[in-house]
């Protein structure tokens, strides 16, 4: 049971981990918290499943499809919500976002419907999601570890963008000085759109997995996940990408450790994140990996 709850712990966490640098990367580039990322992560479940049940796309293509559509979505988003506050004072972008949020849920409850669906009906094999390795009494869903191994690699993947390509150098510079950066001739509003692009993309292949592991969604679906994300942002250091994926493992896996040996307090998981957050921003503002910024006046 221990072990059992420890992969879950670590899976979702990884997903949490997953949007949570979505949160990071934005926000270390504009100083904007994008409270849209739930509900982009929600909408990149939707195209995967009509993708799979309605165009009768294969599941993988399905999911690529999906992560193409959320990354031309985040650019959307960005384009048409945050670029024209550029200059606008910081609260402006935030109400934004939270507006931004809101849209998406209506037009999602609007156009997709407001029940619930069962995402396995976008899987040619079901089986998938419920077959397990057996070792000794412990029973360890399949799906776990194809999640946990999705995760990493997605997670290397935008370590590599990041760090090793021109345009992650081009991000890396823009969340230092975005002013010096354009002198030097970079396109900072291609640069942050693809920050978004890739932010979104991540997000929705979180759900895609979500989804994978808890099968029926509806246009609500990203909200706690997407509240979660961003308190393990938060947790780790909003504005570091390795804090993001520390906060976010850590964030699952203490859920999941509290749930283990307090079962009495499973009606309260979800309050376990906020008390997190209340914590660390007592105890240590800028997080676990964070660095403590100066304002100049």
């Amino acid at each position: 049971m221990l072990i059992q709850n420890l992969l879950n712990g670590l899976m979702v966490g990884g997903l949490y981990a997953l949007i949570a640098v979505g949160y990071t990367m934005v926000y270390g580039i504009l100083r904007l918290i994008n409270f849209a990322f739930g509900d982009v992560m929600v909408m990149g479940i939707y195209f995967a499943y009509y993708g799979a049940t309605l165009i009768r796309l294969s599941f993988p293509l399905a999911v690529t499809v999906s992560l193409a559509g959320t990354a031309l979505l985040g650019i959307v988003i960005d384009r048409l919500a945050y670029k024209p506050l550029r200059n606008s004072p910081r609260i402006s972008a935030l109400i934004t976002a939270i507006g931004v949020s809101f849209f998406i849920e209506s037009f999602a409850v609007v156009f997709f419907g407001p029940n619930y669906k069962p995402f396995l009906d976008a899987l040619e094999n079901k089986t998938i999601a419920f077959e397990s390795f057996v070792i000794g009494n412990v029973y360890l869903p399949k799906i776990i570890f194809i999640i946990l191994g999705i995760t990493a690699i997605a997670l290397f993947m935008l370590f590599v963008i990041v760090y090793k390509t021109k345009i992650g150098m081009a991000m890396r510079a823009i969340s230092a000085d975005i002013p010096t950066t354009s002198l030097m001739g970079i396109n900072v509003d291609n640069v942050i759109g693809f920050t978004f692009a890739i932010s979104s993309a991540l997000a929705a292949l979180a759900g895609v997995m979500w989804a994978l592991r808890y099968p029926s969604f509806y246009p609500y679906t990203g909200f706690v996940p997407g509240l979660k994300a961003f308190i393990a942002a938060v947790f780790g250091g909003i504005g570091s990408i390795g804090g993001a994926v520390v906060g976010g493992i850590l964030l699952g896996v203490i859920e999941m450790m509290i749930i283990t040996f307090f079962p009495t307090l499973m009606q309260y998981k979800d309050a376990f994140a906020f008390i997190i957050l209340i914590v660390i921003l007592l105890v240590k503002p800028a997080g676990l990996l964070g660095k403590r910024a100066v304002e100049k006046v």
